[in-house]
């Protein structure tokens, strides 16, 4: 199994006749992914890598109804529309890449997914992977080099860097271990879909025996994952490496979302609340797989 998408993924492309939509398109289908329908308004009738493209989701979705997931790749000016209209069509599941959206336009998106029972990936994000099912945005990078970190196995990985997501795939793969489904949820202040709400899924899945996880300064989503162990909704191990750990008030990372503020945000009491639920925090990349392997049970390699 895997969680959210699978060999039954069937996906429409917002942005697909975009030099990046034709790109990610390319690699996404190379990785195994199928993609039904393009989306770019002004241009339904035309084919993208012998994909049909329509102006709408609603006309994507109504001549291919087995479109169950979105992927979002328009600038971020047009992805807070973009979205909307995604999930008002039905899709139940959004992937959105662009980042910096402005923090109402997320809220909206997030409000807008709620109210309709849909998930959102994102914003920000470098997409979904379930090895050897299929593939959801840009994650693992090169066709090549994404099959080489990330095989099949029984270890859920949530990240806020796409890189990072790799390195942890690469680093499980190097002790014997493999992937079930990596998600990188977004490094952007507001995000559609929290830790938390992962580790639930996870949980839920027969097929996932641990999570690693990559967190950074900022935000409260590790938090609200040590939270979610405290009260019993995530019981497997949570293995955890978070960024930041000498980054002083008011410095900022890459991503929107990773800035220390007054009294929040801090490398240290995410690792306090982190090891007070019981997660096993980690100080380098290259632990992952001991760590993991030890948690489990297993000799280590």
């Amino acid at each position: 199994m895997a969680i959210l998408i699978d060999e039954n993924t069937r996906i429409v492309i917002q942005g697909m006749t975009g030099r990046e939509g034709r790109l990610r398109a390319g690699m996404m289908r190379q990785a195994g992914a199928v993609i039904s329908a393009g989306v770019t308004p002004g241009r339904g009738g035309e084919e993208a890598q012998g994909v049909p493209i329509y102006d709408t989701v609603t006309a994507a979705r109504a001549a291919h109804p087995e479109i169950n997931a979105g992927l979002v790749i328009v600038p971020s000016a047009a992805a807070k529309d973009a979205a909307i209209e995604c999930i008002a069509a039905g899709v139940k599941l959004v992937c959105l890449m662009p980042e910096r959206l402005p923090h109402h336009d997320a809220l909206e998106i997030i409000a807008h997914a709620r109210a309709a029972g849909a998930i959102v990936i994102g914003p920000n994000s470098p997409g979904l992977l379930s090895p050897g099912k299929s593939i959801l945005g840009g994650l693992g990078g090169r066709v090549d080099m994404m099959r080489t970190a990330f095989k099949e196995g029984r270890i859920g990985i949530i990240s806020r860097s796409g890189g990072n997501t790799m390195t942890l795939a690469y680093y499980l793969m190097k002790s014997g271990l493999g992937v079930s489904t990596a998600i990188g949820v977004g490094g952007d202040t507001y995000i559609g879909t929290s830790w938390a709400q992962l580790l639930e899924l996870f949980e839920a899945d027969k097929d996932t025996d641990a999570v690693v996880a990559y967190g950074e300064i900022g935000g409260v989503n590790e938090e609200g994952a040590a939270d979610a162990i405290r009260a019993g909704k995530y019981t497997k191990p949570l293995i955890t490496l978070i960024g930041g750990q000498n980054a002083r008030q008011g410095m900022r990372f890459g991503h929107a979302g990773a800035i220390v503020s007054a009294h929040s945000g801090s490398a240290q009491g995410k690792i306090a609340a982190l090891r007070e639920a019981g997660a096993i925090v980690i100080d380098h990349l290259d632990e992952v797989g001991t760590a993991t392997r030890k948690a489990l049970g297993m000799n280590p390699v």
